[in-house]
């Protein structure tokens, strides 16, 4: 599955200041709830958070990856949150996250899930990649780096 498929530039939000990884995911949870009017955002929101208390998705290097499988969903979606300041995200690196890539899919989407997560992971451990990400101040310049 490319990225393209599954993240529109409505669901990409650049050069925020959220002060909580709590915010974060409440404002992930709302990108992700208005991409599919089947879904709610308490349903997002509580799927993320109950994915978080099992252990953080905060990668290391800044970036986290909150995702979730979905009951009730019927396609895999996506959002991306850049932050101008890191947050405490109980990253394994102890480091503050400023880049957040949402993913959520269907409850069944077990191997899709994954090899999007596999994929994912790639991505965010390219320098290059996570410099553009972090130097970009518009919408439309993140999502063609996510998606290019």
């Amino acid at each position: 599955m490319q990225i393209s498929e599954i993240l529109s530039s409505d669901s990409v939000l650049c050069g925020q200041t959220f002060s909580s990884k709590k915010m974060t995911l409440e404002e992930m949870s709302k990108l992700l709830a208005n991409t599919d009017p089947s879904i709610s955002y308490i349903e997002v929101f509580d799927c993320l958070v109950a994915r978080e208390k099992l252990g953080s998705t905060g990668l290391g290097k800044g970036i986290a990856i909150p995702h979730g499988r979905l009951k009730g969903s019927k396609k895999t979606i996506a959002a991306f949150i850049q932050l101008q300041h890191g947050i405490d995200y109980d990253a394994i690196d102890e480091a503050p996250v400023d880049l957040l890539f949402a993913l959520l899919v269907p409850e069944d989407s077990t191997d899709e899930h994954l090899k999007t997560l596999s994929h994912l992971a790639e991505m965010f451990s390219n320098a290059e990649a996570l410099e553009q990400l972090r130097s970009e101040t518009s919408v439309e310049g993140i999502h063609k780096i996510l998606t290019g």
